[in-house]
């Protein structure tokens, strides 16, 4: 008995992107053959820069990629995560406007994708189904985009932080530098905080390790309604 067969690029695609299904026969395989290239990132990759022409349009199949914006600094404040069955609203804006990336892409683990030339971008677009879900992931990306200027602009660091540290399991395979990408701020002042929480017996902090000892303490700080640990 011969091994069932591997599924093909599509049929994995349809997985994770069912509005493909919507497309008229035959539309979504032409667009593969023609318009696209299946790549493999290993972690930490760059994908796309910011200020660079955009080369297409991303869909995840494995893994994810961190978008993040930097500054001449070097800091960089991550805005979301593109995982599989999401859009990049960062490639569809630029592709819709004809205008350079405003932010960079980073394979934050090893990912696998599809990426759709600006040809094969603007030809899927033409059908409603998937222009539809892209518009649809706009408005979802803007929600998640003004609660994160809310909590940069009016939340406390040590606040951040906690919330970051919450969700993600009892114990948090992340650096200190990461965890700084991620809050848009410096390696030394996320250090500085994982050693008061770890004093207050919130945390343990090992190498590339974080054991979340008290998730109750952590996610009142998150709320706003613990002082700040000292």
């Amino acid at each position: 008995m011969n091994p069932a067969a591997a599924p093909s690029l599509h049929e994995r695609l349809l997985a994770h992107y069912p509005m493909l299904a919507a497309l008229p026969a035959g539309e979504a395989q032409a667009v593969l053959a023609r318009d696209a290239m299946h790549l493999k990132a290993p972690t930490g990759m760059l994908l796309f820069d910011e200020g660079a022409p955009c080369g297409g349009f991303p869909m995840v199949l494995a893994g994810a990629v961190r978008v993040a914006r930097g500054s001449p600094g070097g800091r960089s404040l991550e805005l979301y995560r593109v995982t599989p069955g999401e859009l990049c609203v960062v490639s569809a804006s630029c592709l819709f406007g004809h205008a350079a990336m405003s932010a960079h892409g980073v394979a934050a683990e090893d990912t696998e994708l599809v990426l759709l030339n600006p040809a094969g971008f603007e030809r899927w677009c033409t059908h409603a189904p998937f222009r539809q879900y892209v518009f649809g992931i706009f408005a979802d990306r803007l929600a998640d985009l003004m609660a994160l200027a809310e909590a940069v602009a009016f939340q406390r660091l040590d606040q951040r932080l906690a919330a970051a540290l919450l969700g993600r399991g009892a114990v948090l395979r992340a650096t200190h530098q990461s965890l700084a990408d991620e809050l848009g701020t410096v390696r030394e002042i996320v250090s500085r905080l994982l050693k008061r929480f770890e004093r207050q017996g919130w945390i343990a902090v090992g190498r590339e390790r974080i054991d979340v000892l008290d998730s109750t303490a952590l996610r009142t700080l998150a709320a706003g309604e613990a002082p700040r640990p000292v």
